[in-house]
């Protein structure tokens, strides 16, 4: 009875995977942790506020709302003016290139609440849109993916890009007007990495 006991045993480890060469130095297998951002949960978590008010920025100009857009600037500045990149783990050059980019959302957010036409403040949408692109891209954010959208006929057919939290293109440089144009040209997704 002992020796059928000890052939199921032996049987059942082997049909499981305890019987194969995955580990024939009989080592302790560890579980792969789950992913952890490189960046701080403060930072991560500031970051995700700036995006999101971004992105209210960007809802602003799809529905081509003036006041709207000068509230979601407002917003956006608090939000990138109190980003502590310190909680970025990267070397001084790359937080010293973050800190360029934090510099210019902020300059042109104040530019744009500024301005009373909504096609200048476009324009200044733009310019925030290149920095958010490179800021993110920069701290490696790694809490969502990024989508980075371009319309070809923005600004006279010379072409503007934008950021969305999804793939769906909704174009904030024409809003209803061309509501679908463009298309997407990167995702950024640092997660896992």
């Amino acid at each position: 009875m002992r020796k059928y006991v000890v052939i199921v045993a032996l049987a059942f480890l082997t049909a499981c995977g305890g019987g194969g060469d995955n580990n024939p130095a009989g080592e302790t297998v560890k579980d792969e942790p789950l992913a952890q951002s490189q960046n701080s949960a403060d930072f991560n978590s500031k970051f995700s506020g700036l995006l999101n008010n971004y992105y209210h920025l960007k809802e602003a100009f799809v529905l081509s709302n003036n006041d709207m857009a000068n509230t979601a600037a407002n917003l956006l500045v608090k939000s990138v003016d109190s980003l502590d990149l310190k909680g970025v783990k990267a070397d001084t050059s790359i937080l010293q290139m973050a800190k360029g980019y934090v510099e210019t959302v902020s300059s042109e957010a104040k530019a744009l609440s500024q301005e009373k036409d909504i096609e200048a403040k476009r324009k200044s949408f733009q310019m925030i849109s290149d920095a958010m692109y490179d800021l993110v891209r920069t701290v490696r954010f790694d809490r969502e993916v990024v989508y980075h959208q371009f319309c070809p006929m923005a600004f006279n057919d010379a072409g503007a890009y934008w950021l969305s939290s999804t793939s769906d293109v909704k174009n904030p440089y024409f809003g209803k007007k061309m509501l679908t144009c463009g298309e997407v040209k990167d995702s950024i997704d640092f997660r896992g990495k």
